[in-house]
C-alpha cells in the first residue's frame, strides 16, 4: 500500500509542504483536514462508529466522516470523496466554518489539524465501508450533548472539540437549510 501524503499548513491554512500521514500524526505537525456532518430531515446528526482496525480511535463515535485532502486536492473534493469512501453517500456539501486544534490521541499520535467543516442534508441511509466504520446512527443534537457530557470517552477527541465549538450560525444554518 502506497504511503498517503497530507498537506502541511501554517496557522492561516497556507500550504508549507507535504508529509506521510502517519508521520505527521506522530510528530504532531499542523496539516489540513476535512470534517463532515450529515443531518436528516428530523434534524438528527449521522454519527459514525469508527472501525476497530483504524490506527487510532477505533470503536469510538465521531462525526459522519473526516479525512485529509491529498496534495493538489480541494477541501470540497476531499470531503465529498471521504463521505463516499467511508459512508457510501454522494451528497452536496456546504462549507460552514474552519477551525484549528491540537489534540493528543492517547497512543502517541497527535491530531494537529486545520479543519474545514462541511454539512450536508439527506435522508439517504449510509452504506458504510466496514474498513472505515463499523456502525452508524442518527441522534438529535440534544441527545448527543447529553451523551458527550455523560460519556466523553465514547467519542473521538476531534468530535468532542468540534461539536462543543459549533458557532451559533451552525444551528441557524441547519434550521434554515432543513426548513427550505
Amino acid at each position: 500500500m502506497a504511503a498517503i501524503e497530507v498537506i502541511l499548513v501554517d496557522r492561516y491554512d497556507r500550504p508549507t509542504g507535504r508529509m506521510e500521514k502517519l508521520e505527521v500524526h506522530e510528530k504532531g505537525l499542523l496539516h489540513r483536514a476535512v470534517t463532515v456532518y450529515v443531518f436528516n430531515s428530523r434534524r438528527e446528526l449521522l454519527l459514525q462508529q469508527r472501525a476497530n482496525g483504524k490506527y487510532h480511535c477505533g470503536g469510538l463515535w465521531s462525526n459522519t466522516t473526516c479525512g485529509h485532502p491529498f496534495p493538489q486536492e480541494s477541501t470540497q473534493h476531499a470531503a465529498e470523496r471521504r463521505l463516499l469512501e467511508e459512508m457510501g453517500l454522494r451528497l452536496t456539501l456546504h462549507p460552514v466554518f474552519e477551525l484549528s486544534y491540537n489534540l493528543p490521541m492517547g497512543n502517541g499520535l497527535i491530531e494537529h489539524e486545520y479543519g474545514h467543516v462541511y454539512f450536508a442534508f439527506s435522508d439517504e441511509l449510509p452504506k458504510p465501508d466496514p474498513q472505515e466504520a463499523e456502525g452508524w446512527r442518527y441522534a438529535s443534537l440534544g441527545d448527543i450533548q447529553q451523551e458527550v457530557q455523560a460519556h466523553p470517552e465514547r467519542f473521538t477527541p476531534w468530535f468532542l472539540y468540534t461539536f462543543t465549538r459549533i458557532p451559533a450560525e451552525f444551528k441557524q444554518f441547519t434550521t434554515q437549510r432543513l426548513a427550505g
